[in-house]
């Protein structure tokens, strides 16, 4: 249990620290260029972000953590945790290419690689833990919410 515990942890924080790193790139843009954009009614407020990023970043990471936890020596949970670096690392380069490079075009490709990668995650996270899995959900759903937005900024902008 306390190994459990500390996979977790860890995994939480690396995750919050994903999270904190492309929060940098997107404040550059957010108070300048962002506002600038013409946007879909749909559009959340914007300080509705840093909080819902937040909990799902915690909640990826108890996923992760969960499925760490089941022993790094088995070809599954490698191969999970695989799948989950990969999505985390599209995650990030989804702010960098929107917020950072300012092109909603790019960044809508990286975010449709990114469900991808996000459905293949949970389906190897199932096969490990479901609760893992399932701990994903609300990720999932964020980010087709986040992609429809990035088309519709792409369309009108």
């Amino acid at each position: 249990m306390k190994k459990k515990i500390i996979y977790i942890a860890i995994s939480v924080i690396v995750c919050l620290i994903i999270g904190f790193l492309s929060s940098i790139v997107t404040q550059t843009s957010v108070d300048t260029w962002f506002l600038t954009l013409k946007k879909p009614s749909f559009n959340p407020p914007n300080w509705l972000f840093a909080p819902v990023w937040t909990v799902l970043y915690i909640l990826m990471g108890v996923s992760a953590g969960l499925v760490w936890a089941k022993g790094f020596y088995h070809k599954w949970v490698k191969t999970a945790l695989y799948f989950f670096g990969l999505q985390l690392l599209f995650n990030a380069t989804w702010s960098i290419a929107f917020f950072g490079l300012r092109n909603p075009l790019w960044a809508l490709f990286i975010i449709l690689v990114l469900l991808l990668l996000i459905l293949l995650t949970i389906r190897w996270f199932r096969v490990i833990d479901r609760l893992a899995a399932y701990l994903l959900l609300p990720y999932l759903f964020w980010v087709l919410f986040a992609t429809v937005l990035n088309y519709k900024i792409w369309e009108l902008n």
